[in-house]
């Protein structure tokens, strides 16, 4: 993930509305889905196209419903897909601040199909018989997982319960965490708790590993990676441009202890980010992540 792609990259500070936001976008989808399903309810019942099967190992071919899943809510009532939203609007803004708007897709587009995975997991060993009635519908997972990276990197944030209850975020994780594990413990009834659950821990780990989605995923890049690591390197080369191999190897040192000294400046002024916000950055600190987001993509050509 380069640092062009972050939000605090941007020399110009702009509203989370005057741009297009992955959060903005999964809601409108989201919304969409749900209208599309009521208005063609009976005729082309959405949901039963998009949602995930309990038996999917019998239909290979539905494999895209490890995704779709994730933007279809109950059909029955707003309140599903109202709260689902209200949780991504309210924590996945900073989580899109903080991982920059590709980043936070990848990041929630894999939340949904490990939750979806998960669930499918744990339908087949403590319901096998049930699995072919069953379904899954619902963001539940992915939120989740927003929150617990907005809960790692803001635990002391103030939420408001209702609009009324003051209560410290990391508070509000430890309740949905445990009434999670209690009702994944009793069964779940109709809500998918282990879901919810797998998409917290994905969500921990993300934040607690400092994993990059982009360079995981990236095979052709880590390729070449490897192979800049596995070429070898001539002696003579250096004399065939002019530099002997003392002078050579000098200027590799003085390289690395540049880039050393850039990537420390670099961890420095994203600390600052995750305790103060981008606002919070000089010109200077600006200029520092450009030459290193410059660097990187000169690298990685």
């Amino acid at each position: 993930m380069g640092f062009s792609d972050r939000n605090y990259y941007r020399s110009e500070q702009s509203s989370v509305m005057s741009e297009w936001t992955a959060v903005l976008t999964i809601i409108v989808c989201n919304i969409a889905v749900w209208v599309g399903n009521l208005l063609g309810a009976v005729e082309l019942p959405i949901n039963d196209f998009l949602a995930l099967q309990g038996d999917l190992q019998n239909h290979p071919l539905k494999i895209w419903e490890l995704i779709s899943y994730g933007f279809v809510h109950d059909a029955t009532t707003p309140w599903h897909l109202v709260f689902n939203m209200l949780g991504l609007w309210f924590f996945g803004r900073e989580v899109e601040s903080l991982m920059g708007r590709a980043e936070f897709f990848r990041f929630y587009v894999t939340a949904i199909v490990l939750a979806g995975l998960t669930w499918l997991v744990s339908l087949h060993i403590g319901q096998p018989e049930a699995a072919r009635r069953m379904f899954l519908v619902g963001a539940s997972g992915a939120v989740m997982a927003v929150l617990a990276v907005f809960i790692w990197h803001y635990p002391r944030q103030t939420v408001l319960i209702y609009g009324v209850l003051p209560v410290p975020v990391w508070a509000l994780g430890i309740f949905y965490f445990v009434s999670d594990v209690q009702g994944a413990a009793s069964g779940g009834g109709q809500v998918a708790n282990v879901a919810h659950l797998a998409g917290a821990v994905f969500g921990l780990c993300y934040a607690w590993r400092g994993w990059d989605l982009e360079s995981l995923f990236d095979i052709s890049n880590r390729v070449k990676q490897m192979r800049r690591r596995m070429r070898v390197v001539h002696p003579e080369d250096d004399f065939e441009n002019g530099r002997g191999a003392g002078q050579s190897s000098k200027n590799r040192t003085v390289q690395s202890r540049e880039e050393t000294a850039e990537q420390q400046a670099v961890d420095t002024i994203l600390e600052k980010i995750s305790r103060s916000g981008e606002s919070s950055l000089t010109a200077q600190e600006r200029d520092t992540l450009t030459r290193a987001s410059q660097r990187l993509k000169d690298r990685m050509r």
